[in-house]
């Protein structure tokens, strides 16, 4: 589990089929064998340690679904080593488990700020709301504006200077990981839904007048 709060910006330094070898001279040296790292949000366990580096085992399957298929050495990421008992919850609750593939469609300087413009898979839209999470590259940002197929963020000068996203382009893409509890809420609400509504797997078709006819409301 992570908070979304970038320690270090590493370096790709070559991939190599399913694996990846990141400098990281800061976090590198406080890893052990089988530690999660969260790499442009993507909770990777680190497999060789060396020094001011360490690689990682990435799944054919995360390839799929996350940028990862199309990074190339010298690429910057970034960092997140797993968080503690005790720590404080800075960022949000990420786990590292990628929902979809964004796009940044805008940047537009807002005084020493950044307002990002993202579209985005149009399933992820139930689980946003203004204020509430999102993590982009790792990265735990306040939603400003929902919409049907995007979002706005707006990155403070502290956050674009520790982090890669200031130097994304508009049409680059990114990792995007919907707020954990937002997805637990929906889950457990899906059988309040009407038909077609819940997710896989979830209960569907039960409404208040279903609960009212049982008896239920009474």
């Amino acid at each position: 589990m992570f908070t979304g709060l970038v320690e270090e910006v590493g370096t790709l330094l070559a991939r190599r089929g399913t694996q990846v070898t990141l400098l990281a001279p800061f976090i590198a040296p406080t890893l052990k064998l089988g530690d999660s790292v969260a790499v442009n949000g993507i909770c990777l366990t680190a497999t060789t340690l060396g020094g001011d580096r360490f690689t990682a085992d990435i799944s054919e399957s995360t390839l799929d679904v996350t940028t990862a298929r199309t990074w190339q050495a010298g690429r910057r990421l970034n960092l997140e080593r797993a968080m503690a008992l005790g720590d404080r919850l800075g960022g949000h609750l990420v786990s590292g488990h990628v929902d979809g593939v964004g796009r940044l469609v805008s940047r537009t300087p807002l005084g020493e700020a950044h307002r990002l413009a993202f579209e985005m898979p149009g399933e992820l839209a139930t689980y946003l709301v203004p204020k509430g999470s999102i993590t982009i590259d790792g990265t735990s940002l306040t939603v400003n504006e929902v919409s049907s197929t995007g979002f706005t963020v707006t990155l403070i000068p502290h956050t674009g200077a520790k982090t890669t996203l200031l130097s994304i382009s508009p049409g680059d893409a990114v990792n995007l990981e919907v707020d954990l509890i937002a997805k637990y809420v929906r889950r457990m609400l899906a059988g309040f839904l009407d038909g077609g509504a819940a997710p896989a797997g979830a209960p569907k078709g039960l409404s208040y007048e279903q609960l009212a006819r049982c008896g239920f409301l009474e």
